[in-house]
């Protein structure tokens, strides 16, 4: 498992000023970054099926953070693209604020690799310390490195 963000992680894929602040908005925001990725075979059916996924049930886990995400036919592998809003987004139904979104896509044919990334994103989340850091991030490499480290922290051998 260890290394796991590693392979989908890419700084292009970050934003860390997202401007929209209505759900819907920026989900398409954060999104659109994975349009023209190589693995997303077609960006409009990955975006409907993601958008469908989200009004289907919540995608918040709070602490400010919300993963929509779709399993779907149309990526070929795992993709993943982040967004940040210092402001934050409203995710009306929730009844929540979001700062951090993590729009993540996997083949319909590898539960598995998706439900290890959120797993491991989630152990992360767990942490107020990277949180924080994740929120004070100064660029996306910077961003991306939070994110390598505290993962190497949870697959680290206890002292």
């Amino acid at each position: 498992m260890a290394g796991l963000l590693r392979n989908i992680l890419d700084p292009s894929r970050i934003a860390l000023a997202v401007q929209s602040t209505k759900r819907t908005a920026a989900l398409n925001e954060v999104a659109r970054q994975l349009d023209g990725h190589p693995l997303v075979l077609n960006y409009t059916g990955f975006y409907n099926e993601l958008l469908a996924r989200d009004r289907l049930d919540t995608t918040c886990l709070g602490n400010e953070i919300a993963l929509p995400h779709a399993r779907t036919e149309h990526v070929s592998d795992l993709v993943l693209a982040i967004g940040r809003s210092s402001t934050g987004v409203n995710f009306e139904k929730d009844q929540q604020l979001v700062r951090l979104l993590f729009v993540l896509g996997t083949p319909k044919n590898n539960p598995m690799g998706y439900l290890q990334v959120v797993s491991v994103l989630c152990k992360i989340f767990k942490d107020p310390a990277n949180r924080e850091a994740l929120l004070s991030a100064a660029t996306p490499e910077h961003f991306i490195g939070v994110l390598l480290a505290a993962e190497v922290k949870l697959t680290a051998p206890a002292a």
